[in-house]
């Protein structure tokens, strides 16, 4: 089990074009942004908060036992949200906050505690991440699927939408060299950070690069920061952002 001192942030926005409502969607019985902060709840956290735009997610969560808080409406970002509820809970500048999506009510509890443990093993870094080894040349080239490059410190290079690494003498067609020992690794959403980084990355001036990929990791890249990368080895489960997501996620869940 983890030794390192952590809280658990879980940011959820009513709003969504594809799933209306979806922090509040039922899930055999309860909310899914529920669902998450209880999966968050078995990792080694002393603390999870939900940091929500509306009364309705705070109501939730309460009803259910589950810390809560209601932050401005308008936050353009996820991080955004964070940065207030730093504020909101008091926290020190140095104290790890892992961020937590809403909509993975299926998120590793294990994962949480890794993420945790590679920036407070990676004092140089303002944040922590993970990724998994990319198993197939569909992920590899799809746009949707994000992919980091490390250094040897295990500190993320970059993150494109791109193909990265890219082998220069051979044609993603054929896929990965297996001989090859640099493999192309898959980015997993969920970030470490301490808090007093997390308060003043709002006021950091957007990225180019963050700007073309669409990726708010980048900014940190681009005004130096350090990202310290946790590889894993199972690809963790995916999130809910459609009808048949949610479909899906019900049937797992719907005896838990």
């Amino acid at each position: 089990m983890s030794t390192v001192s952590f809280t658990v942030l879980i940011p959820a926005r009513l709003a969504s074009s594809r799933l209306p409502n979806k922090p509040l969607a039922d899930i055999a019985g309860v909310p899914m942004v529920v669902r998450v902060a209880l999966q968050a709840r078995k990792s080694a956290a002393t603390r999870v908060v939900v940091a929500a735009d509306s009364p309705s997610i705070v109501q939730a969560c309460l009803a259910h036992g589950i810390d809560a808080i209601l932050t401005r409406g308008d936050h353009p970002s996820g991080s955004d949200r964070l940065a207030e509820a730093c504020t909101q809970l008091g926290l020190d500048s140095d104290d790890m906050v892992v961020n937590v999506q809403g909509d993975e009510p299926l998120i590793d509890p294990a994962l949480i505690d890794a993420v945790a443990q590679v920036l407070a093993a990676a004092p140089t870094a303002s944040m922590g991440t993970a990724a998994h080894a990319i198993a197939s040349l569909e992920d590899y080239v799809n746009p949707n699927v994000v992919k980091v490059v490390c250094n040897a410190q295990g500190l993320a290079h970059y993150f494109s939408r791109a193909p990265i690494p890219l082998h220069r003498d051979q044609a993603s067609a054929q896929w990965w060299d297996e001989n090859s020992t640099f493999t192309p690794l898959r980015h997993v959403g969920i970030y470490a950070y301490r808090a007093g980084f997390l308060r003043g990355f709002p006021q950091l001036q957007p990225a180019p690069t963050e700007a073309v990929e669409s990726l708010e990791q980048l900014r940190a890249l681009w005004h130096g920061h350090s990202i310290a990368v946790h590889i894993t080895h199972s690809a963790p489960g995916a999130g809910v952002d459609t009808p048949e997501d949610l479909e899906r996620v019900r049937a797992l869940l719907q005896h838990a």
